[in-house]
């Protein structure tokens, strides 16, 4: 079994497997994933993370309808990486949707075996609870539940996917609970997250580190996403899209820093990380990755590390944005 906080302590970067799952739904027709993708392209790009030193790979039973974990486990079959998985939707994995919340104890432990054939493996090294927002006397049974997996040798240990600090709090203090999942980029300093992380010495997963791709560099005002892209969807509560499109808020605020970004030969991603990593030693950012040439391009944001401490307090003397949000993503 790998132990997750020492898998952070050598490995400072992630790999997210949402895009990799494909299209799926919710039962009122909203897209949830980010449109069409090629299975084999999706190996090439877990393979060549791995290649360069990735060794914790974060998918969730509700990416593509239990697609994400099937490529996932295909791809990474037999190799020594640690996989974190999230439980707490419902999925219908023929239909590809997710059909609502599940919170019953029972129904989380036999999902969790659905997991575990899917990817392949006779354990997980970390499940997240993937409901935002629940309240503290619905989420306590599901805790004790994966509790009682890491007894049996099926789990390593668990956290939560939240962006609520007060969700978190109460169940810092279990024993097995050792990372929080939250969303927090440039343009979203998350200091509530940050601060319960460094309290309780959680790890914590950062998604939306690239702000769904607008860190990227890659869109600009003419991009349009596509029907089966939750960034066409409207229901992805942030600043930088709306209705489709990257905000003029957003796009202007990423050229306002990206000189900064950009500094000591970094791509305007390879700079958002750095950007996360000199936020707080606490943090992991898990970017999605779709093809090779982007895990080699996010990968090599390692060699250049942190942006320092001057750089950072120029980017917060430029940008003015929410300290934090809901972010209702995935």
């Amino acid at each position: 079994m790998v132990n997750f906080k020492k898998i952070h302590a050598k490995q400072a970067l992630g790999v997210g497997c949402w895009a990799i799952g494909g299209p799926f739904y919710s039962l009122d027709g909203i897209a949830r994933g980010w449109g069409e993708v090629d299975d084999a392209v999706s190996t090439k790009a877990l393979h060549a993370a791995l290649d360069h030193g990735v060794v914790h790979f974060d998918t969730a039973q509700a990416y593509g309808a239990g697609h994400s974990e099937t490529v996932l486990g295909q791809a990474l079959k037999g190799r020594d990486v640690a996989i974190a998985t999230k439980i707490g939707l419902e999925i219908n994995g023929e239909k590809k949707l997710i059909t609502g919340p599940m919170t019953d104890p029972v129904e989380i432990k036999r999902s969790l075996v659905g997991s575990l054939r899917r990817l392949q493996r006779d354990h997980i090294d970390l499940v997240l609870l993937h409901l935002n927002q629940l309240e503290k006397e619905n989420a306590d049974p599901i805790f004790d539940a994966l509790d009682d997996m890491i007894q049996d040798g099926k789990v390593g240990s668990f956290g939560w996917s939240t962006d609520f600090p007060e969700n978190a709090s109460p169940q810092a203090d279990r024993l097995n609970f050792t990372a929080v999942e939250h969303a927090m980029n440039v343009f979203l300093p998350a200091s509530g997250m940050c601060e319960l992380a460094k309290e309780n010495n959680l790890v914590a997963l950062i998604r939306s580190p690239l702000a769904m791709g607008v860190l990227t560099g890659k869109y600009d005002s003419t991009t349009r996403f596509s029907k089966d892209d939750i960034r066409n969807t409207g229901d992805a509560s942030n600043t930088y899209l709306m209705d489709g499109r990257i905000t003029e808020t957003a796009l202007s605020q990423r050229e306002a820093v990206r000189d900064i970004l950009q500094s000591n030969g970094r791509s305007i991603a390879q700079g958002a990380l750095a950007w996360l990593w000199a936020r707080s030693a606490n943090t992991m950012p898990i970017p999605g990755v779709r093809t090779a040439e982007q895990a080699t391009d996010l990968c090599g944001a390692l060699d250049a590390g942190p942006l320092t401490p001057e750089q950072m307090i120029e980017i917060e003397q430029i940008l003015e944005r929410p300290e934090a949000e809901d972010i209702r993503e995935l």
